[in-house]
């Protein structure tokens, strides 16, 4: 069963949150907290606690079960609300800053039950769809343009 972990309005662009959570995204969740703990970025640390948390919820909803085989199921970043601020400028302009936060979103669950979910489902399967009979499309041919040998005939007559 798997369990969710949420990190709302943390003070971070969502470009640079994302950048840490494609590095997860998929792998076990131990493995995952190495690479977190190792990773010079600054968002690592919040991640970090993030992913803890859902192992301790996961642990909550499942009671004995062995959290050795958890992996990172979905994660994934949103962004939040932005603050807008004035930075001075010159010739008494204001540049406007945008200070960016993001939401993540964190998913475990066990690997063994994906991989039964995955196979569970079944692939889809490919009918035989005849194809739908395509209307022929009358092209319009262009017209002739008589408006500029009109126009043309019409000033080799002013300079005769």
């Amino acid at each position: 069963m798997e369990a969710v972990a949420k990190l709302r309005n943390y003070p971070t662009s969502p470009r640079k949150m994302r950048l840490i959570a494609d590095l997860i995204r998929g792998m076990q969740v131990e493995k995952a907290l190495a690479v977190l703990e190792h990773n010079p970025k600054h968002p690592a640390v919040p991640m970090r606690k993030l992913v803890l948390s859902a192992i301790s919820n996961w642990k909550q909803k499942n009671e004995g079960g062995d959290e050795g085989q958890l992996i990172v199921k979905t994660i994934f970043v949103d962004g939040a609300r932005t603050l807008k601020r004035m930075r001075p400028a010159p010739q008494g302009r204001g540049y406007r800053v945008r200070k960016r936060s993001n939401h993540v979103t964190v998913i475990v669950d066990d690997a063994n039950a994906v991989k039964a979910a995955k196979q569970k489902q079944p692939k889809a399967q490919v009918a035989d769809v005849a194809e739908p009979e395509v209307a022929e499309v009358k092209t319009k041919k262009a017209a002739p343009k008589k408006a500029a040998a009109k126009k043309t005939a019409a000033k080799k007559e002013t300079k005769k």
